[in-house]
Formats: structure tokens, sequence, C-alpha cells
């Protein structure tokens, strides 16, 4: 992707290199019950949580319940967040995010709707949100409580190395992804569904799943009305990565579908699909219209 064309958004804090100032980071006020997230975090973190109960036998349920927090000190003082990116990494992220307000932005104007852009932190390791602690083990996530997409760097490493799901554009998907979940909560969509998952708990995966669909097709359309920046392999590195995320991928059968949280493979793919050949933002209200 061309990304050094774009403008580089402002609404980006530095905490990378920087402690949280509060305990072991670990989520407060989401509760979980068998696989389900009802609460702040959105996006493929608690998925890649879940693997790794998996890999090495915890059950991450017990990593999310409540509003416990295990206080292991961190102990530094507190520092202030850096208010630009200087290594190549934060400008491309900067940027990215860049194409992704002003898609979104004029999106919001066709539609007589007033936007309000989301600020992406980079972090390091753990990081202190609205929705509580979070390790870089969680992946990145969206916190509606204060509009935060956050992402670890590292990452896209462990995205490449682990799940086979290397390249560029396989980031930015990512990115968009969670930046779905913020069109979500600016829409009502994403209190919607958590209202109908408190009223049936009995439907709260199979809408969770058709949410997280959404956010891959609204990805998919960030991807679609950008195609002049777009490269040579470019789509096949998301439809890659968004296969490599999928439920059946990462639990390999140790799991039933009726635990799925974020679709199959095959689900993801489609929906990013969508997006990217259609880029009409309406074509992904037929995931939560499903529900």
């Amino acid at each position: 992707m061309r990304w050094q064309l774009g403008r580089r958004s402002q609404n980006v804090e530095d905490r990378r290199g920087m402690s949280p100032t509060r305990g072991f980071p670990m989520p407060r006020g989401i509760p979980m019950s068998r696989g389900v997230r009802r609460g702040g975090l959105g996006g493929i973190g608690l998925l890649l949580l879940l693997l790794l109960g998996f890999c090495y036998g915890f059950d991450p349920g017990m990593l999310m319940q409540g509003d416990s927090v295990t206080n292991v000190p961190y102990a530094p003082a507190p520092q202030a967040p850096r208010s630009g990116v200087d290594d190549e990494m934060g400008q491309v992220v900067a940027t990215v995010l860049g194409y992704t307000e002003d898609t979104w932005d004029d999106l919001f104007a066709s539609m007589g709707q007033q936007y309000r852009a989301p600020t992406l932190v980079l972090f390091s390791g753990a990081v202190d949100s609205a929705c509580g602690f979070a390790q870089a083990a969680m992946g990145p996530f969206y916190c509606p409580a204060d509009a935060g997409i956050y992402i670890d760097t590292s990452f896209y490493d462990q995205l490449e190395r682990q799940l086979g799901a290397g390249g560029d554009f396989a980031r930015y998907y990512v990115m968009a992804h969670e930046y779905g979940h913020h069109i979500q909560k600016l829409t009502g969509v994403a209190d919607a569904i958590r209202s109908a998952q408190a009223q049936d708990p009995r439907r709260a995966n199979r809408l969770q799943v058709l949410m997280e669909l959404q956010a891959d097709c609204y990805a998919g359309v960030w991807a679609g009305k950008n195609r002049n920046l777009i490269e040579p392999g470019d789509f096949e590195e998301g439809m890659a990565a968004a296969s490599a995320i999928g439920d059946d991928a990462l639990t390999q059968g140790r799991v039933g579908p009726e635990t799925f949280t974020h679709g199959t493979s095959a689900q993801r793919t489609e929906a990013l699909r969508l997006g990217m050949t259609t880029g009409d933002d309406t074509q992904c209200d037929r995931y939560v219209q499903a529900g």
C-alpha cells in the first residue's frame, strides 16, 4: 500500500516504552462466560487470548472476570504520552489512520451526520485504558469507553510468525477492523448488540460473530474506497489475515461452533471481500440485520 502519499493523523498517542501506572494488566469490568465477550474490548484480541489458553493450558475467561486486578506494581513514575511519532512504524500507523479518518469522515458527511474520530494509542507490553488494563498478548482492541484503538505494534510480528499472515496490508486490515468497532459505536450498533445479548444470553455468541463480521466488512469498505493506494498482492494479504484469525483456524477444532465469537475463516474472508468489492458501507448492514 502506498502509505507515503497520505497525511499523518494527529489523533495518535505514543505510549511505547511507558509502563502502566497501576497493577497487573488485566481488563476490568468485562465479564465473560464461556468465551462470550460482553463488554468493553472489541476486535481480534480476545480470540488470540483464547488461543493462548489452548496452547498453555489456562482458562482465558479467568483473566477477564469481573473487576478483580492482581496487584503486581510496575513502580515507574507517570509519564505523558509523546504527541508525535518519529519512527517508520509509527509514521505508517499515523498515515493509515489518516486515510481511515478521511474515508469515514466523507461517508458520514454524505449521510449528513457528524463524525468523531477515535484516538489510536501505540503501546508496548501493557496499557491502561478506560476499559481497564490490557496486555499485548490480547492483541489490538477498541475501547468504547474512551473511543480508543490500542495497538502494540509487536503484534504485527506475531501475526506473521505465528499465524502466517504477513505483509503491510494485513497490518492495515487489523487497524481498519478495530476502526470498524468505532463506527459501530457511533451508529448505535454496538449498544444495540450489547442490549440484545443481555436480553437473550443464548444468542450472545451469534450476535457477537455478526458484529465482528460487520467490522471486517467495514475494513473492506475502507480498502475498497482507497483503491488508488492498493498495490498488487495487498488484497491477498488481507484475505490471508482474515482467514488466519477465523475461530475455526485458531481453535483447530478444539471447541464447537456454538462457542465462536468472531466467525469462521470463510465468514471473515467473505465479509472482508464484500466490503472491498462494493466499497459500500450499507452492504455491511446485512450482518447485524441477520441477528
